[in-house]
């Protein structure tokens, strides 16, 4: 029971920390997946292609706000390499229930 406690505060901690343009990239990235996932069997691969272009966005987001890209690239490289698997575990779990949440609408609407 302790490891979902760990799991849910992760989660809360990311939905009540991140910034609001964080908040803003996950929604629309992950909406977009929601719209593009096929089916329910491809959620796992869907919600790694959803963290990937989180990833990407951000640093593009940084990059344009003036950070120097050559560098923000490998702060972003060794932030990910010191990355706690708890983190990387709330991130995926926050995007794939959005992602399946935006598909079961979805598929409920378009019926």
């Amino acid at each position: 029971m302790s490891v979902l406690m760990d799991v849910w505060t992760a989660v809360h901690a990311i939905v009540t920390s991140s910034g609001m343009v964080a908040l803003i990239m996950m929604a629309v990235i992950a909406v977009a997946a929601g719209f593009m996932m096929q089916s329910f069997n491809s959620i796992i691969t869907t919600t790694f292609v959803a963290l990937l272009a989180f990833a990407l966005a951000s640093y593009a987001y940084a990059v344009a706000r003036g950070a120097n890209a050559a560098a923000s690239a490998q702060a972003d490289w060794h932030n990910f390499l010191d990355l706690h698997m708890l983190t990387l575990v709330a991130y995926a779990l926050t995007f794939a229930v959005a992602i399946g949440v935006v598909h079961l609408v979805r598929s409920l609407v378009i019926r």
